[in-house]
């Protein structure tokens, strides 16, 4: 399993997919037999999408991307499948433990486009995602103990924190850094947000100094749903340095034990963890959690 590890000082917080799991390494902003497999380029790779360090038994979310050896593919670089198809191996014994699943290609105000599978695995372990027409070696994922993960799991109250606000910064300077200015999720607290009998939807991440590429995008999403959703639930943003030299992770990163970014909470109207969408995602994704949590489209 590939470890965390920051590109640079500027990134103490790392997206999860640096790597590519199959035929080569490869720096990023982070066929199964008998199958009808999608036509994929040759020498096709699967980069990870996902943190490998956070992931529990239960039902997981495991997007991946698709590159070559110049990166990663878009489809102005070749007309890229719009369904992915995949099976999941039990690394230790070979045994396939999912037969088939699908996922759907995501473009839409996201850098590189991404496939969003969501398995379930009970089983603590080492498993392989292979994609049908990819690497035969798929993309390794591991499943953690419960106890063995830090940040905030499905199904656990949200723990409150005081984010910083327009009112109060909570010792974080800026408290936003979407190059447009502050974004509108910092007018109450994580801790009123979830006194409030809404549903919450909690950012944290830093849209100037992400080197995934994917936060501010993931911001930028946010801000359309919300439009949208209006006062039915509450959206609250963090960034994750406590300055603008980028170097020292702010109060919000501790509070939740945090080693990648974006990550994105959903609760209910209880203040439960019903989703967690890490890495990469786009409006769409954060639509549909959100009706199939709390009903709000």
């Amino acid at each position: 399993m590939t470890s965390l590890t920051p590109f640079s000082r500027r990134t103490f917080l790392i997206y999860a997919g640096t790597t590519t799991v199959g035929a080569f390494a490869l720096a990023a902003c982070g066929a199964s037999a008998g199958s009808s497999a999608p036509t994929l380029p040759k020498g096709v790779a699967l980069v990870q999408r996902f943190p490998n360090n956070v992931l529990v038994p239960g039902t997981v979310r495991l997007p991946i991307s698709l590159a070559v050896q110049k990166g990663v593919l878009t489809d102005a670089d070749t007309d890229l499948p719009v369904t992915l198809s995949a099976k999941v191996i039990e690394t230790a014994t070979g045994k396939t433990v999912i037969q088939q699943v699908t996922a759907t290609k995501h473009t839409t105000g996201v850098p590189q486009p991404y496939w969003p599978f969501t398995v379930t695995v009970d089983t603590p372990g080492i498993y392989s995602l292979v994609v049908d027409g990819g690497p035969a070696d798929g993309a390794a994922f591991q499943i953690l103990q419960r106890t063995a993960v830090q940040i905030p799991l499905i199904g656990d109250a949200l723990p409150p924190f005081d984010t910083p606000t327009t009112t109060n910064n909570n010792g974080v300077d800026p408290i936003c850094t979407r190059v447009e200015g502050t974004c509108p999720f910092h007018s109450v607290t994580l801790t009123d947000a979830l006194r409030s009998g809404k549903p919450v939807v909690y950012l944290i991440g830093t849209p100037a100094y992400c080197q995934t590429g994917t936060c501010a995008p993931a911001l930028d999403a946010l801000i359309a749903v919300q439009k949208n959703v209006g006062d039915s639930a509450l959206f609250v943003h963090a960034d994750v340095y406590s300055d603008s030299t980028a170097t020292t992770p702010a109060p919000a990163v501790s509070a939740y034990n945090m080693s990648y970014e974006p990550a994105l909470y959903i609760t209910d109207a209880q203040g439960i963890l019903r989703a967690r969408l890490d890495a990469i995602f786009n409006e769409e994704e954060v639509r549909d959690v959100l009706l199939s949590v709390a009903g709000i489209s």
